[in-house]
């Protein structure tokens, strides 16, 4: 080797060369997990109350592993099922079944945790080795960790938390930068399963492949990257749409896409579905708007993260463009954080759709972060970062603590409230007063609680399918309230099915009913009502 090569300075590296990080600060980590692992954990079988949702993705779970069926009804292509086939995996390796951690969705809700604790360090990560800053990415966690809209929504079973594990897994592998193959695919694999887990996740692909565009720019195998990158994402896609074909479920029946019913003529159609969500918005389905849930529940929940996201995402856009190294991640995160936020304010919505927010504007967060550690030092960026975090913790309204009507100092619902327990007291005066071969007319929180005990509840039917799918409305209950034994009322149940227009049920409780149980707890009420001369 001569000296000439000896003492020739090797080049920097670009935007995507591989380049071996820093090792990583297992004790960092090992306190965001904890730290995520007591905010997300504790009391997380208490609160939130038990939701509609969480009990429509472990009842489709339940059968999978007892009916190999993708729901219990009529699967209509409303979501791609693998959520629910992750968490009928969870469930078939636990001793207990849905019963391991006292019901079904307290055992899907470990699952969250699980998730978010593996979400917590791939966030970590994907800071660390972007900016180089443990700074930042401990900001960035810590947000996600404590965030009362995230604690809120990631402790449920949510298709959202499980889409958002699989869009940073995918940013992870991305930002390894490694230049093999194997990872670029692995990386479009992983979005790839997220769009299979919930369709949103298509808002956030600009972003994705923006990242995966500048990352790989200066690799010398970047077109097989590429589009390894993209043949992994659409596969799982395509299966899905094979799935669909084999069944002759692709197309509505005389290609009929007229938007007059949610599944035209004689059979589900997968593209009809999306067709019809597709023309979804708050003002002609049961979604609300974004205004209103903004101002009636998110913002209540945890203006903070909202407020300080917002700034944040467009502080790291602006940023971005006048760094060269930080610029591809940096317009990535700003861009995924813009596509998900433009689907919120065009879509009818569910308040639970906000949750994949929380780790976009952490992100964009500790992106931010970390492009002003180049600036101030790592020290100058830790003292920031205290600043910030030390009132989000210590202050009334913040993170942790509130005052309560009386004036006094507490913690904050999600750490204390046992919201729960009434609707596991609902649970317990069904099996005790309430035969099996009962028909009832249930909100999905209960379905499996119901259907998975010895004897089940076989007409045990959830109220919307009680009125949408005809095999329930017209072959069990046939409209009627005659044909109804009682009503089991989960908290604002009567609006739901006065916004579904569910006007049969409505009447068979105002005209035939009687409540024979209640519970209330603040604003939440739960009820049974019995229908007509039931023996």
């Amino acid at each position: 080797m001569s000296a000439e090569t000896l003492t020739k300075p090797r080049p920097r590296p670009g935007p995507g060369t591989a380049r071996k990080p820093e090792r990583a600060p297992k004790t960092i980590i090992a306190l965001c997990l904890l730290i995520g692992l007591a905010s997300h954990g504790w009391n997380m079988f208490r609160y939130p109350l038990y939701l509609t949702d969480e009990g429509i993705y472990m009842e489709q779970a339940w059968s999978v592993l007892r009916e190999g069926k993708l729901s219990p009804y009529t699967y209509f292509y409303d979501h791609a099922p693998m959520g629910w086939l992750a968490i009928a995996g969870w469930v078939s390796v636990l001793p207990g079944g849905f019963s391991a951690f006292g019901n079904a969705i307290n055992t899907g809700r470990v699952l969250m945790l699980i998730v978010h604790l593996a979400s917590v360090l791939l966030m970590f990560e994907i800071i660390r080795r972007f900016t180089g800053s443990k700074a930042a990415a401990f900001l960035a966690t810590f947000v996600f960790n404590l965030s009362p809209l995230g604690v809120y929504y990631q402790r449920q079973v949510l298709l959202d938390n499980l889409m958002m594990f699989w869009i940073l897994l995918g940013l992870y592998l991305l930002a390894r930068r490694d230049g093999r193959i194997v990872t670029a695919m692995g990386a479009g694999f992983c979005f790839g399963l997220a769009l299979v887990t919930k369709e949103n996740a298509l808002f956030v692909l600009p972003g994705c492949a923006y990242l995966l565009h500048r990352t790989i720019k200066e690799q010398p195998n970047r077109r097989f990257g590429v589009s390894f990158w993209w043949f992994a994402a659409l596969a799982p896609v395509i299966g899905y749409l094979l799935f669909a074909q084999i069944k002759n479920e692709l197309f509505p029946e005389n290609f009929n896409f007229s938007l007059g019913a949610t599944t035209p003529g004689d059979h589900v159609s997968l593209l009809y579905t999306v067709w019809w969500q597709l023309h979804r918005n708050s003002s002609s389905s049961n979604g609300l708007s974004f205004t209103y849930l903004l101002h009636a529940s998110w913002l209540f929940k945890d203006r903070y993260i909202l407020i300080g996201g917002v700034v944040a995402t467009v502080l790291t856009l602006l940023s971005g463009r006048r760094n060269k190294r930080l610029r591809p991640p940096m317009l990535a995160c700003a861009l995924m954080a813009f596509g998900y936020a433009f689907y919120l304010s065009r879509s009818a919505l569910l308040d639970f759709y906000i949750a994949p927010m929380v780790p976009l504007f952490a992100l964009n967060l500790g992106m931010f972060f970390g492009w002003l550690t180049r600036r101030t030092g790592q020290g100058g960026a830790a003292v920031l970062v205290a600043c910030i975090l030390v009132p989000l913790l210590v202050m009334p309204g913040g993170f942790l603590v509130k005052y309560n009507a009386k004036g006094e100092l507490e913690f904050s619902d999600a750490y204390r409230l046992p919201l729960t327990q009434l609707q596991e007291q609902q649970v317990a005066w069904i099996k005790q007063n309430i035969p099996t071969t009962a028909r009832l007319i249930i909100d999905d929180d209960v379905w499996v609680a119901l259907h998975d005990s010895n004897p089940p509840y076989r007409y045990a039917h959830s109220h919307y399918k009680a009125t949408s799918d005809p095999d329930v409305r017209d072959k069990v209950f046939h409209s009627s309230w005659e044909n109804v034994d009682y009503v089991v009322m989960s908290n604002k149940m009567r609006d739901a099915l006065q916004r579904g227009g569910e006007t049969w049920i409505i009447e068979a409780i105002d005209q035939h009913g009687q409540t024979v149980w209640q519970a209330t707890r603040g604003d939440v009420s739960l009820s049974i009502v019995k229908i007509g001369n039931t023996s």
